[in-house]
């Protein structure tokens, strides 16, 4: 077996395997299949991002269709070897001859010459081309980049030009205008047949370039001179135009495909599954994958029918990976083992990448221990998928660690490498480690990238070091290289933390390279909002015109919510009206947002104008605008009003949510309405399945102790009980149940608890335990409910007096004494008010003969003020 590799495989497959190792690795004249061609290069056809502002390019292109295909091998783009293609080796050069140009892998053979241009090299041409081609290519290249006449450029080889050779020179043009031009000039000379593969090469080319009349009108053309299309020009044709942004376009050429009957090879497997992969179909990628991988057409040994490479499965496994499906992934990387296909270093990236987005540490750690084992080299992008997914989970060390490994294994770290660990110590606010790293790239003469420029500016704001922060941002400011992106992200910044004027210094000096767009002056709003400088803002906002821009959705979205929320609901309808105007509202938000303020403000009158304003012009509302203004009614028990917008909703097909539904209830419990609140509580436990919801539960707890229904109340709160959401209001509701219904007992172990407990924070609560305990004489359990209340340091209320005050009356004080405590107690402050209090207890202690402790406390505290 290949020494690199230690997995164990059964001896069929170490066979086979040794000879695709063979092919691949042997400097002879090993007659290569065009799949093995087409595959030789393929390592990936994926890229996953990275960290934030980068790419990790796990990949590069899709297989058989990059340079490679056509300087390597003997084939056009994911064509097959051309009839009398030459492929030099050594001193020999193989012939591809057969019976038929069109028919994969039927009738051919190779026929070994000695071959005299072989020697020939680029250098002694004196051609500027890249030393790749031998024979006399490099000469006619020179020609055509030099000479501009076509029959003068190449009158030395017009007649003995070969198959091969005409697919080199039509690949190696620099623009698409030259290469129909030499297209053409093969089509004219009668020596020069063209064959399906040239045609594929000139359908690359017009998609590379976008030309997409032309590239149509050569496909006409193709059928109308009988050249039938194969697989690889399907491939060619679903390959540029899914690149070229025309998804639709792709997959209607791959119907077409189906439609003739024409099965896929493996590259055009790969470029299928790649395209559904870009348009988010995971489903339909899995399925044209499962469909054709028993049936992959290749050339040469008929043993090796139906072998993918592992550039196929890397293209699987990604897909899986980006579908969520990581145990299918995970699958389909055994698979490769189990049919002894050599897993790359590309496929373990993929798997470490796929687990440590997804926050599996230990299978990524399991991935290493693996790649190590089949020998797979780490290279930079697996270091650099390391380094992000561990500062990506918070293991900034571990992030680091691989950092430092990967330079002690002699891999040079790159742009991205620095970027990712450089963004994750400034978001950690890792100032000495950001500038070490800085300072390292500087050194490696790497630039610092906008991204990492904003990010470094963003860390020193954030740490209070604005001089520094200023410094970093006048070094790329003078340099002139800073877009609206980066400006817009350090006013941002400033922003964010109050830094107006330093925000406005930046702002000002975007203004001087001429280079401010609406973004700057979006977020220079935004900033005055935060600092709560509303007419600086709506100022700034105002003179956009003045500098011939028009204000955007993002920026009025901005101003809008900013005044909204600042309570300044007119000035905020009035830039709605604008935003109106300008044709730029797509959504409720902005007129949720203002409706909201008027509710705020007290204004419903005004609120409900703008909601009729807003279905008028078409504006659908969500579930937020009716949340709104229905809560806004039941405040008021305002039962019509609401129910208008209920059934609003039921029209628009808006569904509900828990904060309607809690309005709701709310409402229904406050006029009533019991069987229209069970039903809304009942939808609401539907939407929050296995949640006790606290507030609509107290409301419902709240409608039954009303209406005496003991059992029902008892029910729910039992169950708040036993999931620990019983709080202060529940006990006091159910207390005051028991004791309106004349269930003491209960009500006093309500009223326990509640003092065990400590679900005694507010003094109606208090008052309620006192009233309780006042009621039916226990007036010991009362004055202790008082001194609890003094101790934590609550101050009484008159209703708290009024109870204190029938204690009195009961044992007998008379009621001109008690109005004068109260008298004493209720007006004043400072030592006046703590004289009143100690009257009270005196008079407490005495009558009940009971010594309050925690009057201390409250006298001192009112001394004090």
């Amino acid at each position: 077996p290949p020494p690199n590799v230690c997995i164990s495989l059964p001896p069929h497959l170490w066979r086979r395997q040794t000879q695709i190792f063979q092919t691949y690795n042997t400097g002879e004249d090993t007659r290569k299949s065009d799949f093995a061609e087409r595959i030789e290069t393929n390592e990936d056809l994926f890229s996953d991002d990275g960290a934030p502002g980068s790419q990790f390019n796990v990949n590069h292109e899709i297989p058989g269709i990059g340079d490679k295909s056509i300087q390597d091998t003997a084939s056009g783009i994911l064509g097959a070897p051309e009839i009398g293609a030459v492929r030099t080796g050594g001193s020999s050069t193989v012939e591809i001859n057969s019976k038929s140009s069109s028919t994969r892998g039927g009738g051919k053979h190779a026929r070994v010459r000695s071959s005299p241009n072989s020697r020939l090299t680029v250098d002694k041409m004196r051609t500027k081309r890249p030393a790749k081609y031998g024979g006399c290519i490099p000469a006619i290249l020179h020609a055509l980049d030099t000479v501009d006449d076509l029959d003068d450029a190449l009158r030395p080889w017009a007649t003995t030009l070969t198959a091969k050779e005409r697919s080199i020179l039509l690949k190696e043009q620099h623009d698409w205008e030259r290469a129909s031009k030499l297209f053409d000039w093969f089509r004219r000379q009668r020596s020069h047949q063209l064959n399906v593969i040239h045609y594929n090469i000139m359908l690359r080319v017009l998609g590379k370039a976008k030309q997409w009349r032309q590239l149509q009108r050569l496909w006409n053309e193709m059928e109308k001179v009988g050249i039938e299309p194969v697989n690889s020009t399907y491939g060619t044709l679903i390959d540029v135009c899914c690149k070229g942004g025309l998804m639709e376009d792709a997959i209607k050429w791959l119907d077409l495909m189906t439609m003739n009957k024409v099965e896929p090879d493996e590259v055009t497997i790969g470029i299928v599954v790649q395209m559904y992969k870009m348009a988010g179909d995971f489903v339909s990628a899995e399925r044209f994958f499962k469909k054709h991988r028993n049936c992959v057409s290749t050339i040469g040994d008929d043993s090796q029918k139906g072998f993918l490479s592992s550039s196929t499965y890397n293209t699987l496994i990604d897909t899986y990976g980006k579908a969520g499906k990581l145990q299918e992934a995970y699958d389909a990387f055994e698979t490769m083992l189990r049919k002894g296909i050599v897993p790359t270093t590309v496929t373990f990236n993929t798997l470490i990448h796929m687990y440590g987005i997804d926050g599996q540490l230990e299978k990524v750690a399991s991935l290493i221990q693996r790649m190590d084992e089949a020998k797979c080299r780490r290279d930079t992008r697996t270091y650099n998928i390391l380094i992000f997914v561990h500062a990506k989970h918070d293991d900034i060390e571990l992030a680091t660690l691989y950092f430092r490994e990967m330079k002690e294994a002699s891999l040079e770290p790159d742009a991205v490498s620095y970027r990712t660990l450089l963004y994750a110590y400034s978001m950690r606010h890792m100032v000495v480690e950001a500038e070490e790293l800085v300072s390292e790239m500087d050194d490696s003469g790497l630039e610092i990238d906008e991204f990492s420029q904003s990010s470094l500016s963003r860390m020193y704001i954030q740490v209070g070091m604005l001089k520094q922060s200023w410094s970093w941002f006048s070094k790329f400011h003078l340099s002139g290289k800073m877009t609206s992106s980066c400006y817009s992200a350090i006013i941002d910044a400033y922003g964010e933390m109050g830094y107006v004027s330093e925000a406005r210094r930046v702002f000002d000096c975007s203004l001087q390279v001429k280079r401010a767009t609406v973004l700057e002056f979006n977020v220079m709003v935004k900033a005055y909002g935060i600092g709560r400088r509303f007419e600086e803002a709506c100022s700034m906002f105002d003179s956009m015109g003045d500098h011939g821009l028009v204000p955007d959705r993002c920026g009025y979205n901005c101003i809008v919510q900013m005044l909204a929320g600042a309570d300044m609901p007119d000035k905020a309808a009035s830039y709605l009206g604008k935003m109106q105007e300008s044709e730029t509202v797509s959504d409720c938000i902005p007129y949720s947002a203002v409706i909201s303020s008027y509710i705020r403000c007290g204004n419903r009158g005004r609120a409900v104008e703008l909601y009729d304003e807003m279905i008028a012009l078409g504006v659908e509302p969500d579930a937020v605008v009716f949340g709104t203004l229905i809560n806004a009614f039941a405040e008021t028990g305002s039962v019509g009003s609401a129910s208008r917008y209920v059934e609003d909703m039921r029209i628009r097909n808006v569904r509900t949510n828990p904060v309607i539904c809690r309005s709701l209830i709310k409402l229904y419990a406050k006029v009533g309405y019991l069987r229209e609140a069970r039903e809304v509580y009942d939808t609401l436990e539907s939407l929050q399945v296995g949640v006790v919801d606290a507030f609509a539960s107290n409301c419902m707890i709240d409608l039954y102790s009303r209406k005496s229904m003991i059992p029902e109340a008892e029910a729910i709160f039992e169950r708040l009980d036993g999931e620990g959401a019983a709080n202060e209001f529940a006990h006091a509701v159910m207390l005051c149940m028991y004791r309106r219904n004349a269930r003491f007992s209960e009500a006093y172990r309500v009223a326990r608890k509640m003092r065990e407990e400590g679900l005694m924070k507010e003094v109606l609560s208090c008052n309620h335990v006192i009233g309780l305990y006042s009621s039916d004489g226990r007036y010991k359990e009362a004055v202790e409910t008082f001194e609890e209340m003094l101790e934590s340091g609550m101050e009484p209320d008159d209703s708290t007096f009024r109870l204190l005050g029938s204690i009195l009356t009961k044992r007998g004080v008379p009621k001109c004494g008690i109005e004068k405590l109260r008298k004493m107690s209720g007006g004043g402050g400072g030592e006046d008010r703590g004289a009143g209090f100690r009257a009270w207890c005196s008079t407490l202690r005495s009558v009940v003969g009971f010594g309050i402790g925690g009057f201390e406390a409250l006298d001192s505290k009112y001394v004090t003020i």
